[in-house]
């Protein structure tokens, strides 16, 4: 890199994707990536119990699911509700969504490269 591009080089914006200190979130950001964030979580961290159950009777019942697994398919939902609507989880899955967004925006490298890397 040239002393001239150097110069061009916003320490704000070091990759061109954006400030990596910057808290403020967009809509999709909002509604799409940090809800993903909490249903993955609880799922794999929280309900798990629930999501094996709820599994293990649709494999067994194959067709007839829909009416034979309403136990646990309604256990499962209460699960992850319970979960969605915990304000303590949701500013953790925002800080967690925040954090992996700077690391992209100071390293230009996606979350999925950096762990193939490591």
């Amino acid at each position: 890199m040239s002393l001239e591009q150097q110069s061009a080089v916003d320490p704000h914006n070091p990759h061109g994707l954006g400030d990596p200190n910057d808290t403020r979130l967009r809509k999709v950001e909002r509604e799409v990536l940090i809800p993903k964030i909490m249903r993955d979580r609880a799922k794999t961290e929280f309900c798990s119990k629930e999501v094996a159950d709820f599994q293990d009777c649709c494999k067994a019942s194959s067709i007839l699911m829909v009416a034979t697994c309403r136990k646990q398919n309604s256990a499962l939902k209460e699960c992850l509700t319970q979960w969605y609507q915990n304000d303590a989880f949701k500013e953790e899955c925002k800080q967690i969504y925040l954090q992996e967004r700077a690391d992209y925006r100071s390293t230009g490298i996606p979350k999925k490269h950096r762990l193939e890397k490591l």
